[in-house]
């Protein structure tokens, strides 16, 4: 008899130790991947940083020299240019599908299924199929798409790519083109979980559809409209396959499609400086997580209590 309660006492015994260690191999896969994928990467990337690299010469510790080099006017010119591309992006890609999205939940829009899907096919596109497709569309030749089009109004053939205020105009409208439905699909799952209750109720005390989207929709969808700031602001600073697309290169004429990641490639690729890039790449992923941060507080997201 004690030889049988031995024998469930161990089984207990390794039941216990079993349960004890079941959630560190559920979460093994995600430690592994966070310290290869990003941990690594970023310790990686900021001692490189420390360092005067060329190419595939030894690295030797040069201090925070590269940080001091970053301040050229090309790199200022790129921080400013992601700067205005972030801006305008959130600008257009944070209110505007949160708009359509309630249009088609309100069940106003015929066909909205179809409407749906032709507005999410972008995002399905081939960055670069789609940058080639703009980059003619917009071009300089009078028989051009757009330029046919303002010819129309009497409007004369514009060199869309060649001027620094039509060229960010371009690329603002591509990203918008490309990601506008992806942020409706994001406001439009978020709608699902507003009470319907909540606009009868409002439309019994009289409130119009403008009301009710201010003081119902907004609140109600208020989580996903921060998330989705917080990754436009994240895409916006990393935007780089869009302008190199569109002018075949990191470095374009006059530096008016130059980002951050642009001169990271460029100075990495083109010259061959990875301690430049790398200090780059680091101040970037700095810069992006203090305005995230700055967002997040400013929208209260930061630090508040969940109940």
């Amino acid at each position: 008899m004690s030889g049988k309660n031995n024998t469930n006492e161990v089984h207990a015994r390794k039941k216990i130790k079993m349960l004890n260690i079941a959630p560190y191999l559920f979460t093994l896969p995600f430690v592994l991947h966070f310290i290869i994928f990003f941990a690594y990467p970023i310790i990686s990337t900021f001692w490189t940083s420390l360092c005067q690299q060329k190419g595939f010469a030894p690295p030797f510790f040069a201090g925070f020299a590269n940080y001091k080099l970053l301040f050229d006017d090309y790199f200022k010119m790129a921080c400013a240019n992601s700067a205005i591309y972030t801006f305008f992006t959130c600008l257009i890609l944070i209110p505007l599908p949160l708009l359509l999205a309630t249009l088609v939940n309100s069940g106003l829009v015929a066909k909205a299924d179809l409407l749906k899907s032709a507005m999410f096919v972008p995002a399905l596109t081939s960055v670069v199929m789609a940058g080639l497709f703009f980059k003619y569309a917009f071009s300089s030749n009078p028989t051009a798409i757009m330029n046919a089009f303002i010819g129309v109004l009497g409007i004369a053939p514009q060199g869309w790519l060649e001027k620094r205020l039509t060229s960010w105009i371009v690329l603002v409208i591509f990203c918008c083109w490309k990601w506008m439905g992806v942020n409706m699909v994001y406001y439009l799952s978020a709608l699902q979980m507003v009470p319907p209750e909540l606009y009868e109720a409002a439309e019994l005390d009289g409130a119009n559809a403008w009301q009710r989207f201010i003081n119902i929709t907004v609140p109600g969808v208020r989580p996903t409209i921060i998330y989705v700031l917080t990754i436009s602001i994240y895409g916006g600073f990393s935007m780089f396959a869009e302008a190199f697309t569109l002018f075949n290169s990191a470095r374009t004429p006059g530096d008016i499609g130059a980002t951050i990641v642009s001169y990271i490639y460029a100075q990495g690729f083109n010259r061959n400086n990875f301690g430049l890039a790398s200090a780059a790449g680091i101040s970037l992923l700095a810069a992006v997580m203090i305005i995230n941060v700055i967002q997040l507080k400013l929208t209260g997201s930061l630090g508040k209590e969940q109940d």
